[in-house]
């Protein structure tokens, strides 16, 4: 017997009725599920055939959780909320076994907790991550996980949002059998012995949290879990939440749990991490390009360069047992580029990251070669030799004689127009830009640049290997920078106009460190190499075919001070050390530029070189969102949060800008535009205008 439930599916199988989820794409408990589910149990109460009830959902999931595209919505408060759902579990008269496999988590954990009983998969994946997005879990999960599996390992997994297998957690009340394989026949047998035996329906609620140090664990637990939060209030709620199991009646906690839920489900915070959640995964869909777009093979990669750079891309494809080919012009170069990822290698085996055997696996992997012929056969290149693009355009020509009909041919580059590069080859469809972010072997951030000609299924291609090799992927168009590096232009100047008006560096830093952001921009210059931008800057005023305007950082070059790797550039290093110390020099040549340049500095205070700074992305953001540079504002979010240290507690600059309200941000502006001098690039976007005066915002 079926019942007309597309998220659920009803059979009963002798006198045990089955409840299938069946909500793809991981049975997340929107409206639809809850309805289905408490539609499906009142069916099998009013069975007098049916004496137990088996809730399952399949090998993948039993159920991921709540489905957060409703949060926020109407349809998050419909009824049947979980709670209902679940007190429905605990209070039929019939016992409920969950038969739970795959993913578990969330929500779907707190609806398992609601059974009578609960059979799981040894490998299924158990977890309640709420904290990830902000919150706790709303619907007994801080309540109900301490009484089956203790208050420390409870609140472990609570605070952390950590993914556990079942069998880590066999032997515990949570599972009444842990199983090798399907656990539906478990559960289903479980269910006959339950009826044939007359067994009690246990009620998790019924129990009660034992611990005879908790009180001291708890305060640990608070010093410990505040010291390592700041920013989030969530995994302190997670605490006090937890300890309402100890000190309030079941329903009390359970209201009180639910009062701290929605309070933290309003900040700002919870929504900044809600954002990235549901930002990462839109970005890798491609409006104009079908999911079902066959992809092209990748069995083996080139790389060019066995520096930094393409010594880092390396390893990402060797972590995923990817066979390299790597390329260098020497001998010399080619040794020590392999010498350098085997000592990355062997320190990950030092700390326990990685054992000898899986080092010598890597290494094997890598064919080195000192002739591009080496390349003949892989179905992948991707160069990272010097920004230049006579030298990439020579690459590429090379590549495009090279290498076979089909293989895909990469640019690192950061800035350059891709454009330029494919039209060296005679396949400009098989050309893209895939930008990874030093140290590429660490930084999850890779810009997929996609270029007038590139094919769709290379791009889908890309996007896909990015997903193996553990990167987050934001495809970009051509413009000098693409998106990250474009709007970090803007930024910079900002900042150096901030410089020029009365800032020194040691505040400027401050003040956007204290906002948030992982490194103010003078210290991630010294850090990535003052000469880079020295060199951009020379580059963009020839291709303009004007004269370069000095800046400050040009002056700092011209005295040979590139930053840390000459020990000495907006700030000074002491040899063998990275910590920044400001420095009279760089104050004495500041100062100078100031007389040479007539200005006459003035008072800054931190509010301002925040705003300043942080409208600068905003509003470049917006052009690069009109002009189709990116596809959506979320993704220009992502980038900023996965590759130059953007708070995650703010949510990216574009949610950020929503948040304060575009038309302070217009304001702002405007108010910085009116200024006697002020660089053209402060006229708010006409996007931006037109969000605000629309009430509209980015996301």
């Amino acid at each position: 017997m079926n019942t007309p439930s597309a998220a659920t599916r009803y059979e009963t199988r002798g006198a045990t009725a089955v409840i299938t989820l069946t909500y793809p794409p991981v049975n997340g408990l929107g409206a639809a599920l809850r309805k289905g589910i408490l539609n499906s149990l009142d069916q099998a109460l009013a069975d007098p055939v049916v004496k137990a009830v088996v809730i399952t959902g399949n090998e993948r999931a039993f159920s991921g959780g709540a489905d957060v595209k409703e949060f926020g919505t109407a349809l998050a408060a419909r009824e049947p909320r979980l709670p209902t759902v679940i007190a429905a579990f605990e209070a039929s008269p019939k016992p409920v076994v969950a038969a739970i496999a795959g993913v578990c988590m969330g929500g779907g954990l707190e609806l398992a907790m609601g059974a009578h009983y609960r059979v799981a998969s040894a490998d299924a994946q158990i977890a309640l991550p709420e904290v990830k997005l902000g919150l706790l879990p709303g619907a007994g999960g801080t309540q109900r996980l301490p009484r089956l599996i203790g208050l420390e390992a409870a609140l472990n997994m609570i605070v952390s949002g950590t993914v556990v297998p079942a069998s880590r957690l066999k032997g515990t009340p949570l599972f009444d059998e842990v199983t090798d394989g399907d656990p539906l026949p478990a559960a289903l047998a479980l269910a006959e012995r339950i009826v044939a035996e007359g067994r009690p329906l246990k009620r998790v609620r019924d129990l009660q949290v034992t611990d005879p140090q908790s009180e001291a664990y708890l305060q640990f637990a608070r010093n410990s879990v505040g010291a390592m939060s700041k920013n989030f209030p969530a995994p302190l709620k997670c605490v006090e939440a937890v300890a309402l199991s100890l000190s309030k009646p079941f329903d009390e906690a359970l209201r009180l749990e639910r009062e701290m839920f929605m309070a933290l489900m309003n900040t700002p915070e919870s929504r900044a991490q809600r954002h990235v959640f549901t930002a990462e995964r839109a970005a890798s869909k491609l409006p104009d390009v079908p999911a079902d777009t066959p992809l092209r093979p990748i069995t083996s990669v080139g790389v060019i360069g066995a520096g930094t750079m393409g010594g880092g891309i390396t390893m990402n494809f060797l972590n995923a047992g990817i066979p390299v080919v790597l390329l260098e012009m020497k001998q010399e170069a080619l040794d020590k580029g392999l010498a350098t990822i085997r000592r990355n290698y062997d320190n990950s085996a030092k700390k326990g990251k990685l054992k000898a055997e899986q080092v010598e696996q890597r290494m094997a992997l890598i064919t080195p070669t000192l002739a591009y012929e080496g390349f003949k056969d892989v179905d992948l290149v991707i160069e990272a030799v010097f920004e230049n693009m006579d030298v990439k355009r020579q690459v590429f020509k090379t590549l495009d004689e090279v290498c076979k009909p089909g293989a895909i041919l990469a640019s690192n580059t950061s800035y350059l127009n891709l454009d330029q590069i494919a039209d060296i080859t005679q396949r400009p469809q098989d050309v893209i830009g895939l930008h990874f972010f030093s140290p590429a072997n660490v930084m999850k951030l890779l810009e997929v640049v996609r270029g007038a000609k590139t094919s769709p299924d290379v791009l889908a291609t890309c996007m896909a290997l990015a997903r193996k090799i553990k990167k987050v992927a934001v495809v970009s168009g051509v413009c000098d920078g693409f998106i990250g590096n474009r709007m970090l232009a803007r930024y910079g100047a900002a900042a150096s106009a901030l410089i020029n008006a009365g800032a020194l560096p040691q505040q400027i830093d401050g003040a956007l460190q204290g906002f948030g952001m992982a490194m103010g921009p003078f210290r991630m210059g010294d850090l990535a190499g003052l000469d880079i931008g020295w060199a951009t800057r020379k580059r963009r005023a020839a291709e303009a075919g004007v004269e370069m305007k000095p800046v400050v950082a040009d002056t700092l070059c011209e005295a040979g001070r590139f930053g840390q790797k000459t020990g000495a550039g907006w700030y000074r290093y002491e040899a063998g050390r990275r910590d920044p110390i400001p420095d009279p020099v760089t104050q004495s040549l500041i100062e100078q530029y100031r007389k040479d340049n007539a200005i006459t500095p003035r008072q800054i205070d931190d509010a301002e070189v925040v705003e300043r700074c942080i409208f600068a992305l905003v509003n470049e953001g917006a052009r690069i969102l009109a002009e189709g540079i990116a596809a959506r504002a979320s993704d220009i979010d992502v980038v900023y949060l996965n590759g130059y240290g953007f708070p995650q507690h703010r949510g990216g600059p574009m949610l950020y800008a929503d948040t304060v309200g575009l038309p302070m941000v217009v304001r702002a502006l405007r108010r910085f535009a009116a200024e006697p001098g002020a660089d053209a690039s402060w006229q708010p976007a006409a996007l931006l205008v037109q969000l605000a005066e629309d009430g509209k915002t980015f996301n």
